[in-house]
């Protein structure tokens, strides 16, 4: 999969970056991962999951309000942004759980709270869950916070995983759309479809990403290897609580998919607010942070359902 041109690259692509003075580079489990580490190292640790086809710039506008307060970890996924393989990778949903366990037991961190946004949301369950599985005693995360989750099957999932499975097989479909997203209007188009008013930045950067044809693979790899059947039956399970964000305008995960994992998991909550689209998180950042804010400092579900 790896081609160095195929990949961005660090002093090329990453001098605009934000908090690029934060990034470090660590190799362990099959992959060469971007890492951004922020914050105090005695302050609460909270680990920070992007969705498919995002990277870490994607929690810009949050990581200047959580900061003060939180130690925070924020990688690019596997085969997303600046993380590439040194080995053939697994980017289903149990292979990116265990590289991303890997990364934490490298950095010697444990998160007592796991954000994620869309799938992110999903690996926040999944870490969970496998440490339910592995440890009889010890400490699990404290809570899992999902923003705009993509917590629920994908309807239609059975033409659209083996149509992911055809273009990840190929390498050309994502060099040619990666040359698509650079010379035509296909990567604005994309942005739009968020129902996201984005900043110019992350305009950028978003285009950037979609150039890049590793980066693209990563994204079309998730889509092709990822099997929820059994996410229903982690929800059920979750033994932490689950409290999710979701924008009732969100074109790409509508926010029922919020309320049915809310519903299943038996400490869930749902808070929903009317407008900011799939990327709420950067475009209404004060209103996403003030609700982790107030869900942190209470320190339990509180089944809210309205913002």
């Amino acid at each position: 999969m790896k081609r160095d041109r195929d990949w961005l690259n660090w002093e090329r692509d990453g001098s605009d970056w934000p908090f690029r003075d934060a990034s470090r580079f660590v190799e362990v489990a099959g992959y060469r991962w971007h890492v951004q580490d922020l914050g105090s190292r005695t302050a609460p640790c909270v680990l920070l999951i992007h969705g498919t086809g995002a990277a870490s710039f994607s929690w810009r506008n949050v990581v200047p309000l959580l900061e003060n307060r939180f130690r925070l970890i924020v990688p690019d996924l596997p085969c997303h942004g600046f993380t590439q393989p040194t080995a053939s990778p697994d980017l289903s949903l149990e292979g990116m759980t265990t590289s991303i366990r890997s990364l934490m037991n490298e950095l010697a961190f444990q998160p007592l709270t796991i954000i994620g946004h869309s799938a992110g949301a999903v690996i926040g369950v999944s870490l969970v869950s496998a440490a339910q599985k592995s440890m009889k005693h010890g400490r699990h995360s404290h809570r899992v916070l999902g923003i705009n989750g993509a917590l629920k099957p994908i309807r239609g999932n059975r033409v659209l995983s083996p149509m992911a499975k055809a273009l990840f097989a190929n390498p050309l479909s994502a060099s040619m759309f990666s040359l698509l997203a650079k010379s035509t209007p296909l990567g604005q188009n994309l942005l739009a479809a968020t129902g996201s008013p984005i900043d110019t930045l992350g305009e950028e950067i978003y285009r950037r990403l979609l150039g890049s044809a590793g980066h693209v693979r990563g994204a079309l790899g998730m889509m092709a290897s990822w099997d929820l059947t059994r996410l229903n039956a982690m929800l059920r399970r979750l033994p932490t609580p689950l409290d999710l964000f979701a924008a009732e305008d969100d074109p790409m995960v509508p926010a029922t998919s919020s309320k049915r994992a809310a519903g299943l998991a038996p400490h869930g909550s749902l808070t929903l607010t009317p407008t900011g689209g799939h990327l709420v998180h950067e475009c209404h950042a004060e209103v996403v942070v003030g609700w982790i804010e107030t869900i942190v400092s209470n320190g339990h579900s509180n089944g809210a359902d309205a913002a």
